[in-house]
């Protein structure tokens, strides 16, 4: 056994997890130690905080083959993305900076282009823009690690048939965001995660790409074959032939596919990793990701400081759409401007977005819990299980904090 967790009110941790954990999340520990380690080269992390204290900071296993992961460890959080690019958009609204029923033309003239005159920060915050499809504005990898040009291609489009109706804008979310912020502001979105969201809560594990020189976050190696086989010829032409079918499959294979895209991720620091891509190169430590959730879980409120205010926060929460989104076969995200719900015992009431491979952050308003989880396995034949890691993380989170409750309020008359 560990002896990270040897202070009163912490339990055990397995031999092969380190950090600490309360007593209460024993079952949580060692179902992350079960389903997270013990695979050559990879490694992952967990965090819990309640009313914003850390009760669960845990982690197993390697960043890359002879390297352990640490509390500093990072990794790409890919769709988890999004919920943080959005939480900089609202960290702009509740300043006045933006109105969400304000159409985005108003801030950024170009966007009004081709019809999208009318298009408001709402639909862009919520996948009803249109503006899902990649085979519209790119041509390959060149101009997918070209944020600066993919704005710009997006702000002359033209939406498509999907205009109005939820439709996940796979990559184009994060480049839509960060033209908005960039009109407003002036400054680019990997700037704007240091300043809005890193900086205010004092946590250095919210990136946008790799990590800068100097900082204490280091970047896990992505273990498995990742988009391999995607990239194999035959897949390739079968999906570039799917961009026309009607449905959900032409509407998936548009937002997600590109020839080419499998290179995004290969080698120990793969292109991906150059770029901002404000959808999904989010490189973030566990305790980082529940650090912000943390703030959207408790009114706004960060250690004592307001980081958002109750106003914005409501709107945050806000079901925009109950329509079934179309470009992931018609699954009830329940879209709430840039964060989704799940069907997962315990979370409902809350919000948050999951990645590829599993990684989220995640905010339960009602209970004031956040969580945060990361990893560094992509491959096809770990992703459909590592892919609903949250279906295990959370009903175990929410066991744990029950505990917590019920230990609490017995000691407390007892101290008194």
């Amino acid at each position: 056994m560990s002896n990270d967790a040897s202070s009163a009110g912490r339990g055990e941790l397995p031999a092969t997890v380190r950090g600490f954990a309360s007593a209460e999340f024993g079952p949580l520990v060692r179902t992350f130690a079960r389903l997270t380690g013990g695979h050559p080269g990879a490694g992952g992390a967990l965090s819990v905080h309640l009313r914003g204290e850390p009760l669960v900071e845990i982690w197993t296993g390697e960043a890359a083959p002879g390297r352990p992961w640490d509390a500093d460890t990072g990794s790409i959080v890919f769709s988890a993305t999004k919920g943080l690019a959005a939480t900089v958009i609202h960290r702009l609204a509740d300043r006045g900076l933006i109105d969400y029923d304000a159409p985005v033309a108003a801030y950024w003239p170009e966007f009004a282009a081709n019809g999208k005159e009318r298009i408001t920060v709402r639909q862009l915050l919520s996948h009803r823009a249109g503006l899902y499809g990649l085979p519209a504005i790119a041509r390959g990898l060149d101009d997918i690690l070209d944020h600066r040009l993919m704005e710009t291609q997006l702000a002359a489009a033209k939406p498509d048939h999907l205009l109005g109706i939820p439709t996940y804008h796979a990559l184009t979310y994060g480049w839509l965001l960060a033209g908005l912020a960039r009109a407003v502001t002036g400054r680019g979105m990997g700037e704007l995660f240091r300043t809005e969201i890193a900086e205010p809560l004092g946590t250095e594990g919210i990136h946008l790409g790799l990590p800068p020189a100097g900082s204490p976050t280091s970047a896990a190696v992505l273990q498995g074959n990742k988009l391999a086989l995607v990239g194999t010829s035959y897949i390739s032409l079968m999906l570039g032939r799917a961009y026309g079918l009607p449905g959900a499959l032409g509407a998936a294979c548009r937002a997600l596919f590109l020839p080419g895209l499998d290179q995004l991720l290969e080698g120990d620091e793969p292109p991906i990793l150059a770029t901002e891509l404000a959808a999904g190169n989010g490189v973030c430590t566990a305790a980082g990701l529940a650090t912000v959730y943390g703030a959207l879980a408790n009114g706004g409120m960060h250690r004592g400081h307001r980081f958002l205010s109750p106003r914005t926060i409501a709107a945050m929460q806000h079901v925009e759409t109950y329509q079934l989104d179309r470009a992931l076969f018609y699954i009830p995200m329940m879209w709430r401007m840039g964060y989704h719900s799940l069907p997962v015992p315990g979370a409902r009431a809350g919000f948050g977005h999951i990645g590829l491979g599993g990684s989220f952050g995640w905010a339960d308003p009602r209970q004031g819990l956040s969580v945060g989880f990361v990893h560094n396995r992509l491959g096809i034949g770990a992703v459909s299980l590592d892919q609903i890691a949250s279906a295990w993380v959370l009903p175990l989170v929410v066991r744990g904090a029950n505990a917590t409750r019920r230990t609490t309020a017995h000691v407390e008359p007892a101290a008194a």
